[in-house]
């Protein structure tokens, strides 16, 4: 399993602390580490996303809220609502990473910690999510991706 996969699971626990305790960011993964030692995948990795999670919830929310038809936020499961996060974070802030990738990715999380309903569910809302943010030009469709420079070159 690659460092990036584990560090979104290291992310989606954190995440999920945070979501029950109402820890912040910095007490949730100090705990972490404490119950851990130190992060399954990578570290730099894992704090982009609990840190830009917990700095961008707001618009991350509402974003997650207007594409989950019939579905508050507080209705959702942690997880699903985890995943839900790392993925839409994913989408708006790290363009190192192609789109579907990050779709992908939160749909695992869902599919392994979630119920038999979770990846499917994430994957309806992330998927209106994307069509959206590429109808409103905040995304670029990606083509293919570069293997030699680890970068997505863009259809315009």
């Amino acid at each position: 399993m690659g460092k990036r996969k584990r560090a979104r699971e290291d992310a989606l626990k954190i995440l999920y602390e945070m979501d029950m305790t109402g820890m912040s960011a910095e007490e949730a993964v100090e705990g972490y580490l404490e119950v851990h030692g130190s992060f399954s995948g990578e570290a730099d990795y894992v704090y982009s996303i609990v840190f830009g999670v917990e700095g961008k919830r707001e618009e991350i929310d509402d974003l997650i809220a207007k594409f989950s038809q019939h579905w508050r936020l507080d209705r959702m499961s942690p997880v699903d609502r985890g995943a839900l996060r790392i993925g839409v974070f994913e989408l708006l802030y790290r363009d190192d990473i192609p789109p579907k990738v990050s779709i992908n990715e939160a749909i695992e999380l869902g599919k392994k910690y979630g119920d038999t309903e979770s990846g499917a569910f994430i994957n309806g809302i992330l998927d209106a999510i994307y069509g959206y943010l590429l109808q409103k030009g905040i995304i670029v469709k990606e083509d293919t991706i570069d293997q030699d420079k680890g970068v997505s070159v863009l259809s315009g």
